[in-house]
């Protein structure tokens, strides 16, 4: 990229560009930060570090920037190295807003005008708050805003779920929607949703931001990462040959409700039957001593944290998922991938990777790619992992129609193409949400 210029010269000569900005942003790949808080375990991680190194090199030039994960959740840094994209570290960026995130907004603004970006993508609440703050200041902040004509950069935001419900307290979740309300309207030009029923949330029953403002871009994952190392949480638990696993993955807090999980495996796990629990959290300890008053501790083991997660849904049987709250799980579409079916609650985008609604029965549904039951309903949850514990060849069925799907509709090319799409035609707008509107297709999706 060049050395840095101090702001005032970048200020100059980002007003002399944008004179000629057609022809620069013809004749050079477009230049993309995108911002994250933190690279810990989960699916939003593996997605900024897929985009990061999957956007055609001949066309973008892309850099992460990212904070610290704090002590007692899973680092996934190593994530990002494996694939080769070395991010910049803002050591004042984490989860919960505070004082800081002043630091945080000088500090991002600061490497905005170093690296003078065409798009700015940033991910999750946190550093969709403090980066999309800082770059609104950095669109006006030039001499050419005296006569109304910002930087041509666009502002893109993902939301990977959202905190709007499930999180925290009543007064605090009312702050946290009015930010984000204020955030819509005035620092971003486009607003993407993983799944039709989180814009449905976001959009409708939230009103975060107008319709037209959202796009729908599904996830999309590596279906090569998993794979090739069947039997090693057999060897390593001492496992039977034919006892069937029910597994899930994912950080140990309360909005993924493993307390729920453990309830109904409480009631539905028989003899030879295992709850197999990936991950860790300031909850594990909880949970535990949970299993060991349910008096099935015996049948439930917590591996921790694991770097190879990916590679062990071939050990398992069935993935479940208890969450209050979910965007799109990254976990339920790598168990498909896995040829696996999967029983979850029936909350935000779940339902869309599910395939069609067969039949509901004894409280569950039973969907083409596996079960949902409702949030916080541990007797139907139970019920929905009793039918399909039940049903060997049912299981065999469904996990092979939700790899089908996945491999359809949910690969990581596609994503990446779609998400360069929506680059490109953004930044055609100049900035200027009415006209980049225009270009969307009826139903708002790419």
């Amino acid at each position: 990229m060049g050395e840095a210029q101090d702001p005032l010269s970048e200020h100059i000569s980002g007003a002399a560009d944008e004179a000629g900005e057609t022809t620069g942003a013809a004749s050079r790949r477009l230049r993309v930060v995108r911002i994250i808080d933190r690279l810990n375990v989960g699916g939003p991680a593996k997605h900024v570090v897929w985009l990061a190194a999957g956007l055609d090199s001949r066309r973008f030039e892309t850099v992460l920037i990212t904070g610290t994960v704090p002590e007692g959740e899973g680092d996934m840094s190593y994530f990002a190295g494996s694939a080769g994209v070395d991010p910049v570290v803002i050591r004042e960026m984490s989860r919960e807003p505070g004082p800081r995130d002043i630091v945080v907004i000088a500090k991002l603004l600061k490497e905005l005008w170093r690296i003078r970006p065409d798009i700015v993508h940033t991910h999750k609440s946190k550093a969709g708050a403090t980066g999309r703050i800082a770059a609104t200041i950095y669109r006006w902040l030039t001499p050419s805003s005296l006569w109304l004509k910002p930087r041509a950069c666009g502002i893109v935001h993902t939301y990977h779920g959202h905190i709007f419900h499930s999180y925290y307290g009543a007064a605090k979740t009312r702050l946290f929607i009015l930010i984000d309300r204020t955030l819509a309207r005035f620092c971003t030009d486009c607003i993407i949703a993983i799944s039709e029923h989180q814009r449905q949330e976001l959009a409708v029953r939230f009103r975060i931001g107008p319709w037209d403002r959202f796009r729908v871009v599904p996830l999309g994952i590596d279906c090569d990462e998993a794979g090739g190392r069947q039997g090693s949480l057999a060897k390593e638990f001492g496992f039977a040959p034919r006892e069937v696993i029910v597994g899930t993955v994912g950080r140990l807090c309360e909005v993924k409700n493993y307390g729920l999980l453990l309830d109904a495996s409480a009631r539905a796990l028989g003899e030879g039957e295992r709850l197999v629990i990936i991950g860790d959290g300031h909850l594990r300890q909880e949970l535990e001593e949970k299993a060991r008053g349910l008096v099935i501790a015996d049948r439930v083991v917590f591996t921790g944290f694991r770097r190879d997660a990916a590679s062990l849904y071939s050990d398992l049987d069935i993935v479940a998922l208890t969450s209050l709250n979910e965007g799109t799980p990254l976990t339920l579409i790598e168990a498909m991938n896995a040829g696996l079916p999967v029983v979850a609650t029936e909350v935000g985008g779940i339902v869309d990777i599910m395939g069609a609604r067969l039949e509901t029965r004894g409280g569950f549904s039973i969907w083409e790619h596996g079960l949902t039951a409702p949030s916080q309903d541990a007797e139907a949850f139970a019920g929905a992992l009793r039918f399909l514990l039940d049903r060997a060849d049912l299981r065999r069925e469904m996990g092979a129609r939700g790899r089908a799907f996945v491999k359809a509709r949910l690969g990581r090319d596609r994503l990446v193409e779609d998400m360069g799409q929506l680059y490109e035609e953004v930044l055609s707008s100049r900035g200027t949400r009415r006209r980049w509107v225009t270009g969307l297709n009826k139903e708002g999706t790419i």
